[in-house]
């Protein structure tokens, strides 16, 4: 069964860059990839596609995404999970409506705020710890070194055409939670509603505003 946890842990991974920090030096052949891949995120607009996203248990979810960037993305996760992902330009809402819960957190808290960013902001050495090719493409390994305790981001691209494959997130104990994408496209015209979700609880007099 797919928890809030794992779906944050999976999904906001996809925001790959930190923000700060110093790492290893990386060869020009690695720091050119990296910047292809910052480049290839900016260049994003709106996009859908499926996902696949493998628990550290080895249990599996399904769903869709679509994304406009700057700011909004949106991961339903088909059944028997009920989980839903929203991000609005503001906050990240995760609701499951199952079990009846709502959670929100400010966007820019969030790994997220910087996938979804107008603007990438990657220097290379810096923030990305490793770059190594792979079979299909490349894999970019981020850190965020004020964080460092907290585990490591790896992003799968591939090369021809260039696109995001997926990631995989490990965190402290070594735990990794991969998250693959199927058939992620460009498109346009979205409609603004996908990235709009409001809390479905009925109001009580004793529940305060979030």
């Amino acid at each position: 069964m797919t928890t809030r946890r794992t779906a944050l842990a999976g999904l906001s991974a996809a925001a790959a860059f930190p923000t700060t920090g110093a790492g290893p030096a990386l060869g020009d052949a690695e720091r050119a990839l990296a910047a292809r891949a910052a480049s290839w995120l900016e260049t994003l607009g709106e996009a859908r596609g499926d996902f696949v996203q493998t628990d550290s248990r080895g249990r599996v979810s399904r769903g869709e995404v679509f994304l406009r960037r700057p700011g909004r993305a949106r991961f339903a996760y088909a059944p028997p999970s009920s989980l839903l992902v929203v991000a609005d330009g503001v906050n990240v809402s995760v609701a499951d409506p199952r079990l009846k819960t709502f959670e929100r957190y400010p966007l820019a808290a969030t790994p997220l705020a910087l996938f979804l960013s107008r603007r990438i902001r990657l220097d290379g050495d810096a923030r990305v710890t490793a770059v190594r090719r792979t079979s299909s493409g490349f894999e970019v390994t981020a850190r965020d070194t004020r964080r460092a305790h907290e585990g490591q981001i790896a992003l799968a691209f591939t090369d021809s055409p260039l696109a995001l494959a997926g990631w995989t997130v490990t965190d402290a104990q070594g735990r990794s939670t991969r998250v693959q994408l199927e058939g992620l496209r460009a498109v346009s015209g979205l409609p603004s509603s996908l990235f709009v979700l409001d809390d479905p609880r009925p109001r009580s007099p004793g529940r305060g505003k979030m």
